[in-house]
């Protein structure tokens, strides 16, 4: 069972029509209803479930310029600074708090390979520093591990994934648009090949554009248009503990483990560098597209044949829009963590930090994560389609950049100058992408 997560009322009311339909209840659909809104735009947001009921609300809730991908860095520097006003700007609280992230070091090669990210990084004014050891030591009192190092971002920060998504559609919906939660979005029509109607499960909308913000399931959603999105899903695993004194007040990534202070006192914990991969028929389909990616990561990844085959097997890939669909058989991913991987992760946190030893575990729970196969999401309207745009396949970096994806998704749907550079997003960038069928 996931996180207990702020709740978020439906309106009563399905629209008859709407500048835009979003797809997708999530930190990224909320944050494009949010930016379009205060642009003046009409929004409604249609959400299968609840807001934030997946992986927007199962991460770790790291808000992170440092370690991304060099395509990622001005979209996450731009996101920082959303995220430094968001509490204000949504009049509620998203958990933000800007309390600083480190890397550990425990070899001369990891200390080699962040002051190489560094030297990346210094374009874009990212405030990282590299640390010694005995700085690093200042830095984390009580750390049993004697580290080569560490590299400091004090400017970045964390916030509350169970709050964060529905405090921003809270917003959304003062700003003017329309929230719908229980309403699947089965897919979209076109008149003279443009998108003029997103077809909900409770009806038709008509819109000049739709974006579609949802996560695990984009890949599917796509696929029934005639779109081809190279898409896979990989298993977070994560537990929070009851409140806890000791352990520092930063967030702390090692090798084998992740610990971030939450608001209630208690921390959210994972097994970081490892990744658990569930086999399903479409890890055959993409195995190409995939297959550079699998070799980089194979020493870290943990390939799991199990019933996820199955179900997925069973799900339907194509069907009408006055059918039933797989959003509505399946309104919320709820996997089960991995046991192994948070035992895993107890064990290395509390080696590094004793002061851990004495957790108490008050939940844990899984969430499947969006990659792609460069790990670097899709912001970006889809050639063939006028007025379909697609924000997804964020690899597990959405919710820091969530804010800033949702304004530069914002920008593109209105015309307006982006944000950032989009150009790094689009999804022609993939070999296997492409409109399969007028």
């Amino acid at each position: 069972m996931g996180p207990a997560i702020d709740p978020v009322a439906s309106d009563p009311v399905l629209p008859a029509r709407a500048d835009v339909v979003v797809v997708g209840g999530g930190i990224i659909g909320v944050s494009t209803a949010l930016f379009l809104s205060e642009k003046g735009i009409s929004v409604t947001l249609c959400e299968k479930g609840v807001i934030g009921g997946e992986q927007s609300s199962r991460n770790w809730g790291w808000c992170r310029q440092m370690g991304r991908d060099p395509a990622e860095i001005p979209l996450s520097v731009a996101s920082l600074r959303l995220w430094e006003g968001m509490n204000q700007r949504v009049a509620a609280e998203t958990g933000y708090r800007r309390t600083g992230i480190v890397y550990v070091c425990e070899t001369d090669r990891a200390v080699a390979d962040y002051a190489a990210w560094i030297e990346q990084a210094r374009p874009y004014q990212v405030d990282s520093r590299m640390l010694g050891a005995a700085e690093t030591a200042r830095l984390l009192p009580g750390a049993a591990t004697p580290w080569k190092g560490a590299i400091h971002t004090p400017s970045d920060g964390r916030a509350e994934p169970q709050k964060a998504a529905p405090a921003i559609a809270e917003a959304a919906r003062r700003a003017g648009a329309t929230v719908l939660t229980g309403c699947a979005v089965r897919g979209f029509e076109t008149t003279g090949g443009r998108v003029s109607a997103a077809v909900t499960e409770r009806g038709r909308i008509d819109c000049a554009s739709v974006v579609l913000a949802g996560g695990a399931w984009s890949r599917l959603f796509c696929g029934n248009q005639g779109i081809a999105f190279p898409q896979l899903k990989v298993l977070g695993s994560v537990l929070r503990t009851k409140p806890l004194d000791g352990p520092p007040e930063v967030a702390v990534g090692g090798s084998d483990f992740a610990f971030r202070k939450r608001l209630d006192g208690g921390y959210t914990i994972a097994r970081r560098g490892a990744t658990e991969a569930p086999i399903v028929p479409d890890s055959f389909r993409l195995l190409r597209d995939f297959l550079p990616q699998l070799w980089s990561e194979r020493r870290e990844l943990r390939l799991r044949l199990n019933r996820r085959f199955v179900d997925e097997w069973r799900l339907p890939r194509r069907w009408s829009l006055d059918q039933e669909t797989p959003f509505e058989q399946v309104r919320i991913l709820d996997p089960e963590p991995s046991q192994a991987m948070l035992a895993e992760a107890r064990r290395n946190v509390i080696r590094a930090f004793p002061a851990f030893a004495g957790m108490e575990v008050a939940q844990s729970w899984g969430g499947l994560i969006d990659v792609t196969p460069d790990a670097v999401p899709v912001i970006a309207p889809v050639a063939g389609v006028p007025g379909f745009f697609l924000a997804s396949g964020f690899s597990g970096h959405g919710f820091g950049i969530g804010p800033g994806a949702g304004r530069l998704m914002a920008d593109l749907v209105a015309g307006d100058p982006p944000i950032v550079d989009p150009a790094p997003f689009r999804l022609d960038r993939f070999a296997g992408a492409h409109r399969a069928r007028a």
